[in-house]
């Protein structure tokens, strides 16, 4: 390990030395100002020294928002030295693959946007700002799939920051939505050079730093989990090649029965038998665990469900579902196919804090505090995704005594309910 992770007095000296480079950025000062400064700070460092001081000035108490000014000056000093390292490239089907082949689709058309927006029609410019959308389901794989594992490492750092860089791109696509059409045409144009530029920042930072790390961090089982949850949030241009199985390499514990033998498990390590509580301090009782199965009658308030037609019931309904527990962690969501908000498997045990972008946390808290403190009982949003008018709603959930449970959330396409007029009295089919 280098003096530069060995060493904490160096440590401190460069995180000390950093912050004041981005207070600088923070103040108004333009990239090129700092480059040099950033550039004796971190000169000799790779990619992992890099992250873990990111890491560390925000575990400090530096704010998200603050490190991302640094990204572009991050990656323009970088370029030379990260580029001799060793690139993060696996068998097709492997998730790291599957990411930089979809990354060379983006540059593709990244390229094709920056010359449209310098030589080509208004319409050019405008197919070429949607063959480049698709880069957004690629980022929702990453903040709902990837995240989740590094997280676990305690690699948090960089990944908040990049998913508020994310969202500047997002941001990005609806302005040019926004601006489609317009008189401006210069505008538009460069804010489509803007967005181009934007994305293969994104592509350095995601191949020279976050995908050496994640290498690094997870072990083969782990990108195996990975792997299988990937399929729920969907992939950009290109689909996972078969040459690296994930069947083949089994995480430990994980047996035969799919989610049901999943649910047995968890019960289990729970310390509960179905339908009642454990005892406080009780050893976890497995001897259950093998029995419990899709027709395991499930004792409810008020009747009981087979397991298989409760799960059902639930991916039935007309809102997607989530439930987070009393200890901010998800422990569940509806996996209906009609879902309005991307969700994988890997969200489970997630801390929701974790689960929105950096700008949003301070709200989830507020929100989660005050069904705690039992100030509100309810926190209600309506957005207008496109041309669908979607709500999300929370709850706080409470016992018959009155402790708090947790908090449920629940997100719904209200579009044709909300266009409804007059009366349906009679079936008409």
């Amino acid at each position: 390990m280098s003096e530069f992770l060995t060493n904490d007095a160096a440590r401190a000296e460069r995180a000390a030395r950093l912050k004041v480079i981005i207070d600088t950025l923070a103040a108004g000062a333009a990239p090129s100002a700092v480059k040099k400064e950033f550039r004796d700070l971190i000169e000799g460092a790779d990619a992992a020294e890099v992250a873990e001081l990111e890491q560390s000035l925000i575990e400090g108490g530096m704010p998200v928002e603050e490190v991302q000014r640094l990204c572009e000056v991050h990656a323009d000093v970088f370029k030379a030295g990260l580029e001799r390292g060793e690139r993060a490239d696996r068998m097709p089907g492997h998730p790291v693959h599957t990411y930089l082949a979809e990354n060379r689709e983006a540059g593709k058309r990244a390229r094709a946007l920056r010359l449209a927006s310098v030589a080509g029609s208004l319409d050019a410019v405008s197919a070429a700002v949607a063959e480049l959308k698709p880069i957004v389901t690629h980022f929702e794989r990453k903040e709902n799939q990837l995240f989740p594992y590094l997280e676990r490492k305690g690699f948090t750092g960089p990944s908040k920051v990049m998913w508020g860089k994310h969202d500047e791109i997002r941001a990005a696509f609806r302005e040019l939505d926004g601006a489609r059409g317009s008189a401006n045409a210069k505008a538009y144009r460069a804010k489509a050079r803007d967005l181009a530029r934007r994305v293969r920042a994104m592509i350095f930072m995601e191949e020279r730093i976050l995908f050496p790390n994640a290498l690094k961090r997870l072990s083969d089982a782990e990108w195996a989990e990975v792997r299988r949850g990937e399929d729920a949030i969907g992939f950009a241009w290109v689909r996972p090649g078969a040459e690296w199985d994930p069947a083949l390499v089994a995480p430990a514990g994980r047996g035969a029965g799919g989610a049901y033998a999943d649910f047995g498990a968890a019960v289990a390590a729970a310390g509960a038998s179905v339908g009642t509580a454990p005892d406080a301090g009780a050893a976890p009782d497995v001897s259950g665990a093998a029995a419990i199965g899709p027709d395991t009658m499930i004792p409810l308030s008020t009747g009981a469900l087979p397991l298989k037609a409760l799960d059902a019931v639930l991916k039935s309904l007309p809102v997607d579902v989530s439930f987070v527990g009393a200890d901010d962690n998800v422990m569940y969501y509806s996996d209906s196919p009609r879902r309005v908000f991307p969700r994988s498997p890997a969200i489970i045990g997630r801390a929701v804090q974790n689960c929105h972008p950096p700008k949003s946390v301070h709200v989830v808290e507020r929100i989660v505090e005050s069904f705690k403190k039992k100030e509100k009982d309810e926190a209600d949003f309506w957005i207008q995704m496109g041309e669908r008018f979607i709500t999300i709603s929370y709850k706080p959930i409470y016992d018959a005594d009155g402790t708090y449970l947790g908090t449920l959330e629940m997100s719904g396409d209200a579009t044709d309910v909300r266009a409804l007029e007059g009366q349906r009295r009679l079936l008409d089919w």
